[in-house]
């Protein structure tokens, strides 16, 4: 069943100037990018995005860290693209990440992980529509 999510590369993938190679990868596995674009989220935004985890010891550094710098925010479409995006990304931690997944390859540490993905559809649906209005996600076929 095709799927959209979000994935977004945080502050210091854009920093370290790995966005071609990450989008790279999303691209080689055959998910389609629906939207894109480069923005410094408000703290409005990133407080909706990670609402899940207010009061966690984590969710102020978090917020912090999310809001310090650009951010480059994708809508990804394609067959189960919510459970491949994830397996992609690997685990929060880069060091128990396994290598040739993104945060594995080029994650920092818990916080500068590099990369958000949505963790499930319905999480998908309300992330997206934070960060995206319905006339910039596109549809189209790859060839």
């Amino acid at each position: 069943m095709t799927e959209c999510t979000l994935v977004f590369l945080k502050p210091e993938a854009i920093l370290r100037g790995l966005m071609g190679k990450i989008i790279s990868r999303i691209e080689w596995r055959g998910l389609t990018i629906a939207a894109m674009k480069l923005l410094q989220p408000t703290r409005n935004q990133a407080e909706k995005i990670y609402e899940v985890h207010k009061g966690k010891a984590f969710y102020e550094p978090l917020i912090e860290h999310i809001t310090s710098g650009p951010i480059l925010a994708m809508v990804v479409e394609g067959p189960d693209a919510v459970s491949i995006l994830r397996s992609m990304i690997g685990k929060t931690d880069p060091l128990e990440a396994q290598p040739g997944t993104i945060r594995g390859d080029f994650g920092l540490n818990v916080q500068k992980n590099i990369v958000h993905a949505s963790d499930s559809l319905e999480n998908a649906r309300k992330e997206i529509a934070i960060l995206f209005k319905p006339s910039e996600i596109l549809n189209y076929q790859k060839l």
